[in-house]
């Protein structure tokens, strides 16, 4: 198996279905967990030197950080379904506690931070949707923390790709710090495909094609992408959902296009002959 890819699984007694840190990714900003909890089960965390987005994938839960507390957040049971999520943003040298109400599947995204923010909750209404891209290549995106919101590091979203599109697409990448041209972004894939038995294909490569990969992702893997394009293709049959984490040591997002398909970006131009 690919060294980008990070299987999920059954979930251990913790109810931890996989774990990405920093020095197991083998870079320096982006960590990523994903729980399934029973009801009644909890987990507790110190953050530490780093902020934590917790994002309620599907399920009910009751949620205390930083002082706050938040009963029974959450109102989909499956990321599937056409709503935002709930989300709370934990700052660095806190802590937080989280009970699964139903059977809960929770998101622990997390970055370097410094704890100059306050927790708080990030609800659906707050979650900025957007259609993004035409013809198979349109997918619905919503922004649960964007650089438009505060955090010190974090950048979080989620992406919903009906069955036989293609997201991230053209392809692009955000691995230079050539500001305001590109940022330098760290970033996690963290895949759903309904119906479950289904996979993504998902490509990662360089200019030079130094790295060259495509990857067969099934539902609940996760995808590092370390640097170049990383573009995403659902199956016909089979929509594709996914949860991106990123960060990196300035927190803006800015792209670039790959060049050989940045056409795409116009529609009805012309095909560029080589």
């Amino acid at each position: 198996m690919s060294k980008l890819i990070v299987p999920g699984g059954e979930p251990d007694e913790n109810g931890r279905l996989l774990s990405i840190t920093p020095e197991s990714a083998g870079w320096e900003y982006v960590g990523f967990e994903a729980y399934r909890l029973e009801p009644g089960q909890t987990i507790e965390q110190e953050t530490g030197d780093r902020e934590v987005c917790l994002v309620l994938l599907s399920g009910l839960a009751n949620v205390e950080a930083g002082g706050q507390s938040y009963e029974r957040i959450g109102r989909r049971m499956s990321v599937f379904e056409p709503l935002a999520p709930y989300a709370v943003y934990v700052p660095a040298h806190n802590r937080f506690r989280l009970e699964a109400v139903t059977l809960t599947e929770v998101a622990v995204c997390s970055a370097p931070g410094q704890g100059r923010l306050e927790a708080r909750l990030i609800p659906p209404e707050k979650i900025g949707v957007e259609q993004r891209g035409s013809g198979y290549m349109e997918r619905t995106v919503r922004n649960i923390l964007p650089e438009q919101e505060e955090a010190e590091s974090l950048l979080v979203v989620e992406v919903f790709t009906p069955a036989g599109h293609w997201s991230s697409y053209p392809p692009h990448k955000h691995d230079q710090l050539d500001l305001p041209h590109e940022s330098l972004l760290e970033e996690t894939y963290y895949h759903k495909v309904s119906p479950g038995q289904g996979f993504a294909l998902q490509r990662v490569y360089t200019d030079d094609l130094s790295l060259n990969e495509t990857l067969a992702v099934k539902s609940g893997d996760a995808v590092l992408v370390p640097c170049g394009y990383h573009p995403v293709s659902a199956p016909p049959g089979y929509d594709v959902y996914y949860l991106n984490v990123m960060a990196g040591p300035v927190r803006t997002w800015k792209f670039h296009n790959d060049p050989q398909h940045e056409w795409l970006m116009t529609p009805g131009q012309e095909v560029p002959k080589r």
